[in-house]
């Protein structure tokens, strides 16, 4: 569902639960974030968070193991520690048993080494496979993280390179090239634990996860909750090999279309952007990387912290005070 739709929708259902009359609910649907927080006591609170999606890629045991990633990454982008997951598997009867199997697999192979249990899960005959999580985490009230907590200074730090649904989708046209389609991969399966460790002992306050929205769109929302004008500087926003040149032969699933309708309205352009880097911008991804506020005077102990685990770590921008209605200034060659 397209970020337009999915506010309608919600509407009523904001309505319904006030924050005044759930106290101990500190997230939720309103403001909404990257998964629900509740608090169980003065030092530790609870993130859950749930996410499914039909097969990115044809081999069942990597769709099931990226299928969990991407659900776990919600946990990691609040600043939690996943403890529990449920199965939600909607998987057609026709398929043969060790196809599910391996699906499932895949997903307990994920959530194990995520340092969690599998505790059970939920599951629906479809016509159309879908898999993904229920998942829970842990997480301290100071250490938790929200996309509204972005401030004037704030160094902007992206933890994995762009552009696996450009790249999905040309797989899907067989255009894309069998190392392209593995980097793509291969970065879907990375879980975002070892970047946590490292945004905590920096002092990380405000952080989401690239995911349905794409950059501009996920980067929109932590603007427009934290009152500022975030800076995007294009040329140093890292891709996967082969994104910008699928983009550019029109390579793009349906998502970047709607992305970019309900978010470009308050993205200004600053010099030259390429029109194809900006398609995979607005392109959505799957269990993309963290883009995290820090502090600007820790993003070079924060950067030397990621690299030394192994994450990939690059400076894409800053937060500015609010300028007007832009949420987003996305700044090429030849911009001030």
């Amino acid at each position: 569902m397209g970020p337009e739709a999915l506010a309608q929708v919600l509407r009523p259902l904001q309505a319904l639960f006030p924050p005044d009359q759930y106290p101990e609910g500190l997230v939720g649907l309103r403001p909404s974030d990257d998964a629900a927080v509740y608090r169980l006591s003065d030092d530790l609170t609870l993130v859950a968070t749930l996410d499914f999606f039909t097969p990115i890629v044809d081999d069942p045991y990597t769709f099931g193991a990226i299928a969990a990633a991407n659900a776990l990454s919600d946990v990691y982008a609040m600043g939690g520690r996943p403890i529990l997951a449920w199965n939600i598997a909607c998987l057609s009867g026709c398929l043969p048993p060790d196809v599910v199997s391996e699906v499932l697999r895949g997903g307990a192979d994920k959530v194990r080494e995520a340092g969690a249990a599998l505790v059970g899960g939920h599951s629906i005959d479809d016509s159309e496979p879908k898999y993904g999580l229920v998942a829970l985490g842990l997480a301290k009230p100071a250490e938790l993280w929200t996309k509204g907590a972005v401030r004037p200074g704030d160094r902007l730090v992206l933890t994995k390179p762009l552009g696996v649904g450009v790249i999905a989708t040309a797989q899907k046209r067989d255009r894309a090239r069998p190392a392209d389609y593995d980097a793509a991969v291969q970065s879907m399966l990375r879980l975002s634990r070892d970047a946590v460790e490292p945004l905590h002992a920096v002092g990380v306050r405000a952080c989401t996860d690239v995911t349905g929205f794409a950059l501009l769109g996920h980067a929109s929302e932590m603007a427009e909750r934290s009152g500022v004008t975030l800076r995007l500087d294009a040329p140093t926003l890292p891709l996967l090999p082969g994104a910008e040149e699928y983009a550019d032969a029109g390579l793009v699933p349906g998502g970047t279309k709607r992305n970019e309708q309900a978010f470009g309205g308050r993205v200004i352009l600053v010099g030259n952007v390429p029109a194809a880097r900006l398609r995979v911008l607005y392109t959505p991804e799957t269990s993309g990387g963290l883009l995290a506020a820090v502090p600007p005077e820790r993003v070079g102990q924060l950067v030397e912290r990621l690299q030394a685990r192994g994450v990939g770590a690059a400076l894409v921008g800053e937060a500015l005070p609010r300028k007007g209605d832009t949420l987003i200034e996305l700044h090429g060659t030849g911009g001030s």
